[in-house]
């Protein structure tokens, strides 16, 4: 089993970059708790599955790529978004 580090790294930084970028209205009601996070998180490994590996990248049964974005966007928005 051959892990393929080029489509998770993109799909980090890529989500990491748009996670920095998500910002909080003051003038809204919604707010983001941890359990709002763990939802999104689990939804998104549900939708990697669903959308399956790249072609010819065997490695495991998820998209790579799209649940290293999420983790990404997540990691950004709590680490650095403003």
């Amino acid at each position: 089993m051959l892990l393929y580090l080029g489509p998770i790294i993109c799909g980090f930084l890529i989500g990491f970059l748009l996670g920095t970028r998500v910002k909080n209205n003051p003038e809204s009601d919604v707010k983001f708790t941890i359990g709002s996070y763990v939802v999104i998180f689990i939804v998104a490994l549900i939708i990697a599955w669903q959308i399956g590996p790249f072609a010819y990248y065997d490695d495991i049964a998820i998209s790579t790529a799209f649940a290293s974005g999420a983790v990404g966007l997540i990691a950004g928005k709590l680490l650095l978004g403003r």
